[in-house]
């Protein structure tokens, strides 16, 4: 946009001058973009999911309905005021009031895509009021073209116009979703669309517009419920998004927006007609009331004030969807070049100041500030232990499963597991948060989750009074998961979050896969999340073989070798909290392993440290029930020599994470830690140097904030 205007008329209207723009390029470039542009709004309607709008809440139906009829009143009174003269339909008053008012859903996904707050809770809120907002916009919209042409010839003309919509309407319901959906089932689980599946949509789409003027619907709105007839999600949905959105965003769409801003003429400002003026007036006047009413009613509701203001901004914000309106309108003289500057200039300074407000005013990570102490040194042995498992891929469901088989589970110390499945958002718009023992009575055909949910249903069962589970699923983009992990914390009371490594190897020590976005995740929960948190790194095998419990497995003797290692820390001392919790039973051995520096110079902790870690270890050298050990090193390398020659006696080690503190004992090994996130020891243990059979817990204690 601010490259076309640089190459408008604006800067460049001599014809010596250098850059040389005309009417046969921009008409070029004009249609091109406007071809992207159509596309645009067919994959926003792809996106979109219109069952939400059953779901929505009374005040996002609030919201979404009141921003766009109260400003449209006013909107209507101020021109009518302005402007006596002619009918409000025929002069196309109405039809423009509609623009001014309306809310776009694209527009409000983009910046809160762009904002990073998509799945925050005033982010949903937000996608719900807009969701409603961009339906009543839409009838709106229709209903003054149908007003309009039984003004201009005659209801006869219009009612033939409103039975054409209605028909084309019951094609793309009855019809084609129907063909699509059929496609779907076709397609196996977790499979690929078919190509020739994918070439019909699009053939589909390449008609719309022509079906579009036979049925006399506005040929914008053709492409738009289209997408909407395609089921979101995967397989079709996000294969349209995934194949098309690149090209679209990344091409098409800015070559649009470049001659939008191409089309702009701050001279007819200047030159302006009184109707003109009295529209410009009649947008301001809309904007500002749309804004009061999307402020007064979340205050009403209770909301944050900081929120309020937040989503208001959220309400009135303006983008592509509007100036490709105003532009095409423009080409088909719809509007004048007056009135197409003075939407410009209000669309680009609205645009502008929107993102920086709103980013000012609502910080999702203020919530996580937790002024209490969950961690699982603060919980009592014998209290309910409120537990997060995330879960990426079938793999963590195993191995979470055997970490806590492996803890032997009992009943005096039981567990409340909240599994979080984590899924891309991918063909839709909405983030979705299901939780699925609410939905045990009505199962949604589309399931996600199914083996997650049927996996730890079985775990349950086996465990029975020794934990409790609750599943969820998430689907947000992977950059905002973290939003999805700590909300849940922060409602759910957790104490620990286990979150799977970002790699995972085959049977021989080979890497099997890698996926730097779940590492990325792990690094957001890390900084934000409001409790502790644990990073399994998968072993070499399972801890056990089998996901069920032996019954007579309480009768044998210690099946499972479990080490700490100590070096001293909160994150140490959180590790070892973990490890007395699950070492209660007599199946677990537990063995810590204390380093200590062989020469006290460079020491790093603090003198509460080396208290509160004396504390700790004196109950651990007393009990008769694990084992404790105190080794003295040099250096890093002593303490790598001497890991090595003990890792395979375990199956599961513990150890703290001891984010950037370096002491004697892991010196020399800093410069080769690879993975920050596991910290320096975590990361020792991990690499290709060790190979045995035994998984990895890295503990970081929470984190105090309080900025």
């Amino acid at each position: 946009m601010q490259a076309g205007i640089l190459l408008s008329p604006m800067l460049f209207s001599d014809r010596h001058s250098l850059v040389n723009i005309s009417e046969d390029s921009v008409s070029v470039l004009g249609t091109v973009g406007a071809l992207g542009f159509v596309f645009f709004l067919f994959l926003s309607g792809v996106k979109m999911d219109l069952s939400l709008t059953l779901k929505s809440g009374k005040k996002a139906i609030c919201i979404g309905l009141l921003t766009v009829v109260v400003p449209l009143i006013f909107c209507m009174t101020t021109i009518k005021n302005l402007h006596p003269e002619g009918n409000e339909f025929s002069n196309k008053s109405f039809f423009l009031a509609v623009t001014y008012s309306g809310t776009s859903f694209p527009v409000i996904h983009s910046l809160l895509s762009e904002l990073k707050i998509l799945n925050s809770e005033l982010g949903r809120l937000g996608l719900s009021a807009a969701l409603i907002g961009d339906i009543v916009t839409l009838v709106l919209t229709v209903f003054s073209l149908w007003v309009k042409t039984g003004i201009e010839k005659g209801i006869k003309e219009a009612l033939m116009d409103v039975g054409l919509a209605l028909l084309f309407i019951v094609i793309v319901v009855f019809v084609l979703r129907p063909v699509m959906k059929w496609m779907v089932k076709r397609t196996p689980e977790a499979g690929q669309i078919k190509d020739m599946c994918f070439f019909i949509v699009i053939l589909a789409f390449m008609m719309s517009p022509r079906f579009t003027k036979l049925f006399r619907v506005y040929f914008l709105f053709g492409p738009f419920i289209l997408g909407l007839a395609v089921p979101d999600g995967p397989p079709l949905g996000s294969a349209l998004v995934e194949k098309l959105d690149p090209i679209i965003s990344g091409l098409f769409l800015p070559i649009f927006a470049t001659t939008c801003g191409l089309r702009f003429d701050p001279s007819y400002f200047k030159d302006s007609t009184k109707f003109a003026h009295h529209q410009a007036i009649g947008a301001v006047v809309t904007l500002l009331i749309k804004f009061v009413v999307s402020l007064l009613v979340p205050l009403l509701c209770k909301m944050p004030t900081r929120d309020s203001f937040a989503l208001a901004f959220i309400m009135i914000s303006k983008g592509i969807v509007e100036m490709g309106s105003y532009s095409i309108m423009n080409d088909s003289r719809v509007i004048s070049e007056d009135i197409f500057t003075h939407m410009t200039i209000v669309i680009i300074l609205v645009a502008s100041i929107v993102p920086i407000l709103v980013k000012k005013l609502y910080d999702p990570s203020r919530k996580y500030l937790c002024f209490q102490k969950r961690t699982i040194m603060n919980s009592k042995l014998n209290q309910e232990l409120r537990l997060i498992s995330c879960v990426h891929v079938p793999s963590n469901v195993s191995s979470i499963i055997n970490l806590f088989n492996a803890s032997c589970l009992i009943r005096d110390s039981s567990i409340a597991l909240d599994v979080l499945h984590l899924v891309k958002l991918s063909g839709r718009a909405t983030p979705l948060f299901i939780a699925h023992h609410k939905q045990k009575k009505t199962q949604p055909n589309k399931s996600y989750s199914e083996n997650v949910v049927l996996a730890f249903e079985q775990f349950e069962r086996d465990n029975r009074e020794a934990v409790s589970v609750n599943v969820f699923t998430a689907v947000s983009p992977p950059n905002l998961m973290y939003e999805d992990i700590c909300n849940l914390a922060m409602d759910r009371l957790t104490s620990f979050i286990i979150l799977p490594f970002h790699r995972r190897w085959y049977i021989d020590g080979s890497i099997e896969s890698e996926d730097q976005t779940i590492r990325s995740l792990n690094f957001d929960i890390l900084e934000r999340a409001p409790c502790s948190i644990g990073i399994l790194v998968e072993g070499r095998r399972n801890l056990k073989g089998s996901n069920v419990r032996d019954p007579l497995a309480s009768n044998n003797s210690s099946s499972y070798n479990i080490a700490v290692i100590f070096m001293g820390g909160q994150d140490d001392r959180e590790a070892l909290a973990l490890a007395k919790r699950i070492s209660q039973d007599k199946n677990v051995s537990l063995t810590v392993i204390h380093f200590k520096a062989a020469n006290s110079l460079g020491a790093i902790l603090t003198e509460n440290d080396r208290m509160l870690d004396d504390a700790m270890l004196s109950d651990i050298k007393q009990s008769k029930c694990l084992t404790y050990i105190e080794k003295q090193v040099k250096d890093g390398p002593e303490t790598s020599n001497y890991l090595r020659s003990i890792v395979e006696d375990y199956q599961l080690i513990i150890v703290g994470r001891r984010y950037k503190r370096e002491n004697p004992q892991t010196s020399g090994l800093q410069e080769w830690c690879e993975f920050q996130e596991i910290g320096i020891i975590g990361d020792l243990l991990s690499s290709a140097d060790f190979i045995g059979k035994y998984s990895l817990l890295i503990v970081q204690q929470q984190q105090q904030r309080t900025t």
